[in-house]
């Protein structure tokens, strides 16, 4: 049977094979979770992916929201897909059961959220944000306002935000004019304006809880006087009841290239005077707050790249094998009359579909880990451990973000292809799934900020760069070992030695006084690094793979062991497992090493140029 959305089986081999999730259950946190629980989540998630979100894609692209006096109505089928998703307890799938989430483990959680994402993301967004603001009560909040707003958050009967952005301050955070001035029973009225807010307004919720970035009067220009404020939508009250609106207003929405199913908002604070706010946390603590769910909302976006990326390549390769196009090449030659035949016989669309495939299982693969590395904080009871794992979290971070939103995109790109013509009009999903998934390259924090953030502050964390280099390291020692993956090894490994010596050069020149020519290389140090990464991901998939299918088929000829394999969906799936790597590493390695070299150039040419003399 043909999959939908992303591979089952290249899930298990993520969750059991490579990263050994089930494992965790020998933890006390995680016992419930044994690989029989684990396998009944993943399913129930696919089969809630499926049959109910993924018919809601398209009236979500179709439809979009409608603003009208001040109020914003989602597409009519979010309503019911909503309602199932909160009876599911699917909001917080790693949070405290007492507050209404699930407690499992991130590395499940995230398997979930590659159908949920998959099958409509801009419908996961409600509940995604809606649990990153209730992150940042847990961890920020007092007693009380835990109890008036944890629980609804994570069960999902109130919906979250994340207001930052402002017309002037979009990036540059430390810029906002939105304002706080405390009152006499320690609220605060807060005036301001924002704009660009997914889920800033709609009808799944009767309340909407918006964490808000402020400047208290008085307080330090920059980041340095930024604190973080819960506004709700409608007022709480002591009790837990729901008092008068508070003066949030949404202004409009904007009409956008993708993603419209979900509401990205314009809110008025304060307009009339009376919008009310408690303050979370410490005063003038705010950005250094909002960064705790800053790694959440990264890895999340990186997972919605990866969803997009992985049902367009489920859909290219399901109809490749189906729409018949063209004769093959070689029969042509021997005979003019012969058929024609499914177009993944061509070798062109071959190397499309590889392509794609090696980048969305290289993808899973950093993501899941990364997952695992969360998971290994909360289990340690080593500081030194946890600090390991954080460290290889905050590194990882602006890869799994930026570097893998830049590649899904290029697989939708091919995934267009594959489905010629057809993949440019409605009638399939191919053209919306492109569109979806350009916003992951600017949101959270666009990419070329994510490479600023490696560069500027990633690279100097050299416990957890070395510690990285050595588990790479470690899966490029096993692999020599392993016949066959000799040379993919040797290869990755002098990969990975010369971006050591890059690493080492760009963190001397942006410390020294060619630090923008550095940085006018950070978006190319990113992406050889991600490179790098997905060459590690794939071949640790290879070590696992090998032993796996010399098992299966026996150590035969060429063609012995491709009728084995034909004969048996475990081996093929290895066997594809040691192509993607080989593929990878042969084709995008070589242009990798050519990329490197241009960054020890570290070429003036951008700083150079006379504003004047880019034209205009």
């Amino acid at each position: 049977m043909a999959q939908i959305i992303a591979d089952r089986r290249d899930i298990d081999f993520v969750l059991y094979e490579q990263m050994q999730a089930e494992e965790l259950s020998k933890s006390e946190i995680f016992s419930e979770f044994n690989k029989k629980a684990i396998d009944m989540i993943v399913t129930e998630a696919r089969n809630i992916a499926i049959k109910e979100l993924l018919p809601t894609q398209k009236d979500g692209d179709q439809q979009g929201c409608k603003f009208e006096n001040g109020k914003v109505s989602v597409p009519e089928s979010f309503h019911r897909a909503y309602q199932l998703f909160k009876e599911g307890e699917w909001v917080a799938m790693t949070e405290d059961p007492e507050w209404g989430g699930q407690g499992m483990p991130r590395t499940v959680a995230l398997a979930a959220a590659d159908y949920f994402n998959g099958a409509n993301y801009a419908f996961m967004m409600y509940p995604g944000l809606t649990h990153g603001a209730g992150k940042l009560v847990e961890a920020f909040g007092t007693e009380k306002q835990k109890k008036l707003f944890l629980k609804n958050m994570y069960t999902g009967k109130w919906g979250g935000t994340m207001l930052l952005t402002e017309p002037q301050a979009g990036s540059d955070v430390g810029a906002l004019t939105t304002t706080a001035v405390k009152n006499e029973d320690g609220t605060y009225s807060i005036t301001g304006n924002k704009i660009f807010i997914s889920s800033g307004e709609h009808d799944l919720v009767e309340n909407i809880i918006h964490p808000v970035l402020a400047r208290i009067e008085g307080a330090p220009a920059g980041t340095k006087g930024i604190s973080l404020f819960i506004v709700p939508k409608i007022w709480v009250n002591d009790d837990g009841s729901l008092g008068q609106a508070n003066d949030v207003v949404c202004t409009g929405i904007e009409e956008k290239m993708g993603i419209h199913g979900n509401a990205t908002c314009s809110l008025s604070l304060g307009s009339k005077g009376k919008c009310r706010g408690l303050l979370l946390g410490g005063e003038n603590k705010g950005m250094n707050e909002m960064f705790l769910m800053m790694n959440e909302a990264r890895l999340l976006v990186g997972m919605q790249g990866l969803s997009c990326a992985s049902s367009s390549y489920i859909n290219a390769l399901n109809y490749a094998r189906q729409r018949v196009q063209g004769k093959n090449l070689l029969l042509q030659l021997s005979d003019p009359n012969s058929p024609s035949v499914p177009i993944i016989e061509h070798p062109d669309v071959r190397r499309e579909l590889l392509t794609m495939k090696a980048y969305v299982e290289g993808i899973r693969s950093l993501l899941y880990y990364v997952g695992i590395c969360e998971d290994r904080i909360r289990i340690s009871t080593s500081e030194e451990e946890k600090a390991k794992y954080q460290g290889f979290v905050e590194v990882l971070i602006p890869i799994a973000k930026g570097y893998v939103t830049d590649r899904a995109f290029e697989v939708c790109s091919k995934g267009i292809q594959i489905f010629g013509g057809y993949g440019y009009i409605k009638e399939y999903p191919q053209e919306q799934l492109l569109r979806d998934c350009r916003i992951t390259m600017i949101y959270e924090g666009s990419n070329g900020i994510q490479a600023m953030d490696l560069l500027g502050r990633k690279l100097r964390m050299r416990n957890a760069m070395s510690g990285l280099y050595e588990e790479g390291r470690k899966v490029i020692a096993t692999a020599k070992e392993i016949h066959g993956l000799e040379d993919l090894a040797s290869r990755l490994e002098k990969a990975t030695e010369k971006l050591s010596k890059v690493g080492i050069h760009m963190g001397k020149t942006a410390m020294s006084f060619k630090a923008m020519n550095a940085f006018a290389f950070a978006y190319p140090f990113m992406e050889v690094c991600g490179d790098i990464v997905m060459a590690w991901m794939l071949l640790w998939r290879a070590v696992i793979a090998a032993p796996k299918l010399e098992k299966l088929v026996g150590a035969n000829d060429f063609w012995e062991r491709r009728s084995e394999i034909e004969k048996n969906r475990n081996a093929a799936f290895y066997e594809g497992q040691i192509r993607s790597a080989e593929f990878f590493i042969h084709s995008v390695l070589p242009m990798t090493m050519g990329k490197m070299e241009s960054i020890l150039e570290t070429n003036s040419a951008a700083m150079d140029i006379p504003d004047i003399s880019f034209g205009g």
